[in-house]
């Protein structure tokens, strides 16, 4: 899969394409529903298939900070997942004052101008450009002009809820990860390269993968029994903890995974966390020897969960 970056990286071999449009944060089942209907389309027509998403995403840009939701995924990971379902571009617009302030007009004149698509996919509940003006309907009736069709999606729905970013936050909130994993069609996980940490882990007896979150704010935190992939041929069984580390001080959100049994080096390898059930809250205990003692205590608990 291609990236395309910004209005300047569109060039030829990109026009023509078929598009949708959206943040796809998560990438969940019904994100997933538009890239099946935009490859079948693709294939009907015999163009190629584009993902137009946004970085930072929208709400990000809009609200203040600390209140715009939690992300699911990295634009890293959003990638790496749409790459695996076989999209053929990924065009990345950077949200900011000029596309805050299109109009649903220029926004539909981006895709038929610019783009010269001839069919967008959007979920029915789309909306775009200022005061989110560019609705399904007023996207579709642009695109009679512009020589684009639009295919609305319906929603996903599993048990009579429809599926959702934000009904993926709400059962991680709960650490409902059966639940996550069915709207997801996948576990949970967070994808990362292992950097250098303070070895304090190591220190106590529980030498740590340590990811940066790419995040700006994780939807999680605590302490897990998670499975690693990318540190041998098969997923690995481990305890994790995600958060900033109060009992030392930590100022900056830090995924940590000890993985069971495992002796290798990890540093600058690319691993990926599943989260599997969550063990409890992260909290400050009164000296590292407290804090080692339920380290055992998480690690025993965690063998137990992942047998």
């Amino acid at each position: 899969m291609e990236l395309i970056r910004g209005l300047k990286g569109l060039n030829g071999r990109h026009r023509g394409s078929v598009v949708t449009i959206g943040t796809f944060d998560g990438m969940h089942l019904g994100h997933q529903a538009l890239l099946t209907r935009l490859k079948e389309h693709g294939g009907r027509l015999s163009r190629p298939t584009m993902v137009l998403t946004f970085e930072p995403m929208p709400r990000e840009f809009l609200l203040a900070e600390g209140l715009a939701p939690a992300r699911l995924t990295s634009c890293r990971e959003r990638w790496r997942i749409l790459a695996r379902l076989g999209c053929d571009f990924l065009w990345l617009l950077r949200f900011g004052p000029w596309l805050r302030n299109l109009s649903g007009e220029e926004f539909a004149g981006l895709l038929g101008k610019e783009l010269g698509t001839p069919l967008v996919v959007v979920g029915h509940d789309f909306r775009f450009g200022r005061n989110g003006e560019a609705t399904a309907a007023t996207l579709s009736a642009a695109g009679r002009r512009l020589g684009f069709e639009v295919d609305v999606v319906p929603p996903v729905t599993i048990d009579g809820e429809r599926v959702s970013s934000s009904g993926v936050r709400d059962a991680l909130a709960r650490a409902d990860f059966e639940q996550v994993r069915r709207w997801l069609g996948r576990p949970y996980s967070m994808t990362g390269r292992v950097v250098q940490g303070n070895r304090l882990g190591r220190s106590l007896g529980f030498p740590t993968a340590n990811l940066q979150i790419e995040r700006r704010r994780p939807p999680v935190q605590g302490i897990f029994a998670v499975r690693v992939h990318g540190a041998s041929e098969a997923a690995l069984p481990g305890v994790a903890s995600l958060g900033t580390r109060p009992t030392v001080d930590g100022e900056h959100t830090l995924l940590e995974a000890h993985v069971f049994d495992f002796s290798g080096d990890l540093y600058g390898r690319e691993i990926e966390v599943e989260f599997v059930a969550k063990l409890r809250e992260e909290e400050r205990f009164p000296s590292l020897d407290a804090l080692t003692a339920q380290m055992h205590k998480d690690a025993a608990r965690a063998r137990d969960i992942l047998g």
